[in-house]
């Protein structure tokens, strides 16, 4: 009667362990699949944001052509004396290159060796791109940083999860053994497991 009691309890344990760790186990699986989700949300944001900076960038680069072009073609003209097409030539900048041009302009780089050397040097030099450009690579830092981090929990839950399939593993076969000694052996380890995995479970983010 005594060894039947024993038997019959370490069953309720074993019932009581796999009834847990499903649960644990059911919910690492919904928390990794969150998780990846989340992952994959902000590793397209980041590829958007990148792909934003660089078309911008491609933007700059054209404005910046103009603006050099320009402007060789003006020092050039004013270094030849032909006053006329130095005036017809600054009269094409651009609005963006124009605010530079006269402060560069001011600090009278002829005679001031101390003076920038072109008007691309002057703080007034900023293309409304480049706003866009440190805006959409500052987003797609973030939202990858983000990522990352969503991935590695994800990962977690994934560890997670097959520590949960052991702890299932050793608490079903204990049943199958007639050796008490074998049987609360193998439900040590899966309570052991099972202790764990609900600790490491408190620890994780959540995501719902």
């Amino acid at each position: 009667m005594g060894v039947s009691r024993r038997r019959l309890d370490l069953e309720v344990v074993a019932a009581v362990v796999l009834s847990v760790v499903t649960i644990v186990t059911a919910w690492s699986a919904f928390q990794s699949t969150k998780w990846g989700g989340i992952m994959s949300i902000h590793f397209s944001e980041a590829a958007v944001a990148r792909t934003t900076a660089t078309q911008a960038t491609e933007t700059v680069d054209v404005k910046q052509a103009i603006d050099a072009g320009l402007y060789v073609q003006y020092v050039a003209a004013v270094a030849a004396g032909e006053a006329d097409v130095a005036d017809d030539l600054e009269a094409l900048f651009r609005d963006e290159f124009r605010p530079a041009f006269e402060a560069w302009s001011a600090t009278d780089p002829v005679t001031d060796p101390t003076a920038p050397r072109t008007p691309f040097e002057m703080d007034e030099y900023r293309l409304a791109e480049q706003d866009v450009i440190d805006q959409a690579t500052a987003t797609a830092d973030e939202r990858g940083a983000q990522a990352r981090r969503a991935r590695h929990i994800a990962d977690n839950y994934v560890m997670l999860t097959v520590l949960s399939a052991s702890v299932l593993f050793f608490a079903g076969v204990s049943t199958k053994f007639s050796s008490e000694r074998v049987q609360r052996s193998l439900l040590g380890v899966a309570a052991v497991l099972l202790v764990v995995a609900v600790g490491l479970l408190v620890s994780f983010p959540i995501r719902v």
